[in-house]
């Protein structure tokens, strides 16, 4: 009797090969490349001397700095937002509900490019923004012209699009906490504020992991708004490690030292995402 044991790869093996030509041999591709430097045209073996010119590169630097500082501010804040309005949308006592967690979650879907073209209109220097200052006796701010108001351009930007999408991830999750839990802690005296502090928070603990990993993953890759919203200036303020990578790899066509780029990314997501774990995952 014909065993009939190697059927079962034969249904994976579309999968398995799309994924072997489209993803892990770029990858392998990639990391060989990161070791090889252009010489005349030819892609030659130059051990550690991209990475070791990483460490030198000033530009470089200063986009890993941009990165860690549009990080640092933007993904809290993200986060706060996103769960003060899940937690506002998950009352019983908000009326329309659906149309709210719509309206908010909105952006989210709406085209990268499409959203960084808006924001850059309405913060121009005559731009609708200006013009609401103008009108209640503020000054115009120069946000895509300074170095510390183009960062807060690109932050609040990027919290507009994406404080929706980590709400509907808080929101599914508040409603798996058992109402009985905020019952018994009504009659206990709790207040609600002592409730979101006691038992929201914490029961919330796994999603914030969640979100703050994915958070953290998307800003340090992060290209489309920069790209779009600043290009990367004034002088580099808002140029980010992902812009850099763009930048090296298909405009000065130096693949080697892109890739090298490109896996320092990867490490540094290996080493937020494990200390994330070690701060807030579980101890088990």
């Amino acid at each position: 009797m014909k065993t009939k044991a190697h059927i079962p790869y034969l249904f994976i093996a579309p999968a398995v090969i799309l994924f072997s030509i489209f993803m892990l041999y770029p990858i392998i591709s990639s990391f060989i490349l990161s070791f090889q430097t252009s010489i005349r045209g030819d892609m030659v073996f130059a051990g550690l001397e991209n990475y070791k010119r990483l460490f030198s590169d000033a530009i470089f630097l200063t986009a890993l700095k941009n990165t860690f500082v549009i990080m640092i501010f933007q993904v809290p804040t993200m986060l706060f937002f996103a769960i003060i309005l899940a937690t506002f949308l998950n009352s019983a006592l908000l009326k329309a509900r659906g149309l709210f967690r719509v309206s908010f979650f909105l952006p989210a879907v709406t085209s990268l490019v499409a959203y960084s073209m808006i924001f850059s209109i309405m913060l121009m220097g005559d731009g609708i923004i200006n013009q609401v200052l103008e009108a209640i006796g503020l000054g115009r701010v120069p946000w895509l012209s300074h170095p510390i108001w183009a960062k807060t351009a690109l932050i609040i930007a990027m919290t507009w699009r994406w404080v929706g999408y980590n709400m509907v991830i808080y929101l599914a999750a508040l409603q798996n906490i058992p109402e009985e839990i905020y019952e018994a802690a009504s009659m206990d005296g709790a207040s609600k504020i002592r409730q979101f502090f006691v038992i929201t928070l914490p029961q919330l603990k796994p999603v914030m992991l969640f979100t703050g990993v994915l958070s953290t993953i998307g800003t340090l890759q992060l290209f489309d708004e920069p790209f779009t919203l600043t290009k990367g200036g004034p002088s580099d303020s808002t140029l980010t490690i992902g812009m850099y990578l763009y930048q090296t790899g298909f405009r000065y066509f130096d693949f080697g030292y892109a890739s090298t780029v490109a896996y320092v990314i990867v490490v540094l997501i290996g080493i937020f995402t494990f200390l994330q774990f070690k701060v807030t995952g579980d101890d088990k």
